[in-house]
């Protein structure tokens, strides 16, 4: 079934609608760069062949705007279609920022909690409400205006650069004393290196939303009139204190009567949903005023940064979206026996109250207990690591808050998420460019790597990147030059922050929540092991998806990454064949379970061979349809005047064990069809070309 929104515009991810900018102190950098008229643009589109259906996530309904062939094109025009240059022109000039975001990130969202106008609507529909508004106003503007006094004064006597230890910390406390809102805004905020100064960020980091619970008699109140019963007639008991309080809801344990399992109850703070769209109304207003400055110096609209944060927000409210998303995250790794995601309770939940499983497990910064549990430590942290790689690369669902207070350790070795109202989706087109940037790391390609900032929103279409490739050449040499030893995302991304700050780059939010994303998992990493080599585990993951991906996009990276200058690499052709052959013999069992254990690990395993029949045979597609790939691949076997027949072989005997020789043609025999088609499709197209 497809679902279809007004605003929903088949165009690619990588089709951007941005700005170049010059930030401004505190809260953005001091430079100056040229602004950049606004353009849109269509990027060559990744690949022939992609789904036609995208999965759908929860209420978002994100619907990836992958159909580039003919048959996925003729499966969705009747609901969807193609944007042309010129109504992509039209739609440049007449878009709103969600639209913008929308086409940003090659999703549709027809679902949609947050709009301006709902927001609007929420906090005008009544006389008292606008006097809320008024006075909430006021607070805002005398708390803000007179911090933002007091930074003009320390610029003003030449005290700015001493005074701000001591101004982050005022910042916090400001953003702590103003509430949910803004406590969610500086989180934010600890993220975006393209707003904020690095200083003002690492005190933003220690904010936390853990704030005093409200009393028990309204939650439970609030959960009676979700289930509209009596709580002793669905739990037989439950905690008389929080488990963990926030500043959007708390949770507590229960036991269910009927069945006497122990769950989770999350209940949201009473009133917070109409002070949240206040504030909500508020920031956007203010930002309607900056506009024009936000377009010079920031890049983008500053109205567009509202809608992502605002977006963001009003989802975590929803507690229905947060049980979908936990049952999107139970199909993705229903077949994964390392990963263990809490069920949802729904006829239990609703809007302001969610019931899950209680995850009996270890905190996942406790390595002592994990040990005792009989857990080999490393091996648990290569199923973290697997398990985050997959969400990123492959689910394109992931979870955007994994703390140590959200990932625990089981006692058979499976990580543990909870918490999942904060999650963000990454587009298909979204995830192979994410490829790409890897692809051109490995190939050193850094003019590429530049190219795909744009391609991802991080750059305006039409920045100029020569400026910024020897920065990322500095970056990623430096990095890479010290080995997977040394190599860590922090130091990475400490160096990336200093390049966000004087380029213009803007941090799209679903990538601040990646990178968040993997610093935390790394900081988790190094507190259970501190000489854990996070790129050991990645590097075999990688390895093995431009490997045995099942979308075909990836095999045209396959050869990006087999050919570098026209020179074909078969050590790294070898070298890609044995990591990926190490993750998969890694992760065919649970690598966290000890010896003592061996028994649980032989029922949990999975696959055992490295699987290369779907890329053999678009590789033997490949080689009889596109004739500068046969040329490639035959000039690889003859490069300086002499047969590669012993490379080859090397790369038989790797895969041997793992190929089914007779399977292999079976397949390539039923694709001879499919073959013969695209082959004369190919000699039509020359001919008329030619004519």
């Amino acid at each position: 079934m497809d679902f279809t929104y007004i605003n929903c515009i088949n165009v690619p991810a990588n089709t951007l609608l941005n700005y170049g900018r010059r930030p401004y102190s505190p809260f953005a950098k001091h430079r100056t760069t040229k602004n950049h008229t606004l353009k849109n643009h269509r990027n060559a589109l990744l690949s022939s062949k992609l789904p036609s259906k995208e999965k759908i996530y929860g209420a978002r309904m994100a619907i990836s705007n992958v159909a580039t062939s003919t048959e996925a094109n003729s499966v969705n025009s009747s609901s969807r279609r193609s944007l042309t240059a010129r109504e992509a022109m039209q739609l440049g000039n007449s878009s709103s920022a969600m639209e913008q975001l929308d086409i940003e990130r090659g999703v549709c969202v027809p679902f949609r909690k947050y709009t301006p106008e709902t927001v609007r609507n929420k906090v005008l529909e009544s006389r008292g409400a606008i006097l809320s508004l008024l006075a909430r106003g006021v607070e805002i503007v005398w708390s803000l205006g007179f911090y933002w006094s007091t930074l003009m004064y320390d610029c003003f006597v030449g005290r700015d650069e001493e005074v701000v230890p001591y101004r982050a910390r005022q910042l916090r406390n400001l953003l702590c004393d103003l509430g949910p809102s803004f406590i969610k805004a500086g989180q934010v905020l600890a993220n975006r290196p393209d707003i904020i100064r690095e200083d003002y960020m690492n005190e933003l980091c220690i904010l936390q939303d853990d704030v005093p619970s409200f009393p028990n008699q309204v939650a439970f109140s609030i959960i009676e009139e979700e289930l509209g019963q009596p709580l002793e007639a669905v739990f037989s008991k439950i905690s008389s204190q929080t488990i963990a309080a926030a500043s959007l809801g708390q949770v507590y344990r229960a036991t269910l009567r009927d069945t006497g399992e122990d769950v989770a109850i999350k209940v949201q703070r009473p009133g917070i949903e109409p002070i949240i769209y206040r504030d909500l109304f508020l920031f956007r207003t203010l930002a309607s005023f900056l506009n024009g400055i936000s377009l010079q110096k920031l890049g983008c609209n500053a109205e567009l940064i509202v809608d992502e944060f605002g977006e963001k927000l009003l989802e975590e409210l929803d507690y229905t979206l947060e049980a979908r998303n936990i049952e999107d995250f139970l199909e993705n790794f229903k077949n994964d026996p390392t990963v263990k995601i809490p069920l949802v309770y729904k006829q239990l939940s609703g809007s302001r109250v969610l019931v899950m499983e209680w995850i009996d497990g270890i905190r996942c910064t406790n390595p002592q207990a994990i040990k005792e549990a009989g857990i080999d430590v490393n091996g648990f942290l290569t199923v973290g690591v697997s398990a985050a790689l997959r969400q990123l690369l492959e689910f394109g669902l992931f979870h955007g808050d994994p703390h140590p207070g959200n990932i625990f350790a089981m006692r058979d070795g499976r990580i543990a998420y909870v918490d999942f109202g904060n999650v963000a989706v990454l587009s298909q087109q979204n995830k192979q460019i994410l490829i790409d940037a890897v692809v051109h790391a490995v190939n050193e390609d850094y003019v590429e790597m530049a190219n795909d900032f744009t391609r991802l929103g991080f750059l305006a279409s039409g920045t100029d990147v020569a400026p910024i490739i020897p920065a990322l050449e500095a970056i990623w040499q430096n990095s890479a030059g010290k080995g997977l030893s040394d190599f860590n995302f922090r130091s990475v991304t400490g160096k990336f922050n200093q390049l966000v700050y004087n380029y213009p780059i803007r941090i799209p939010e679903r990538f601040s929540l990646v990178i968040r994303s993997l610093l935390t998992q790394e900081g988790i990493c190094f507190t259970l092991q501190p000489d854990f080599k996070f790129l050991e585990v990645a590097y075999p993951y990688v390895a093995k998806r431009l490997l045995t991906d099942p979308n075909p996009a990836l095999r045209e990276r396959l050869i990006q990454v087999l050919f570098k200058d026209g020179v074909f690499q078969w050590k790294r052709l070898e070298n890609l064949i044995v990591l990926a052959k190490e993750n998969v013999t890694k992760m065919s069992k649970n690598p966290a379970l000890q010896v003592k254990n061996t028994q649980r690990s032989r029922d949990w395993q999975v696959e055992r061979k490295l699987d290369l029949t779907d890329t053999l045979k678009d590789g033997a597609r490949l080689f009889l349809i596109d004739e500068g790939i046969r040329r490639q691949l035959l000039l690889a076997l003859t490069e300086d005047s002499k047969l590669h027949i012993q490379e080859l072989v090397d790369v038989y005997r790797l895969v041997e064990d793992d190929i089914d020789i007779p399977s292999v043609a079976l397949e390539v025999v039923r694709d001879l069809p499919a073959v013969a088609r695209d082959l004369m499709l190919s000699w039509s197209d020359s001919v008329l070309s030619g004519r």
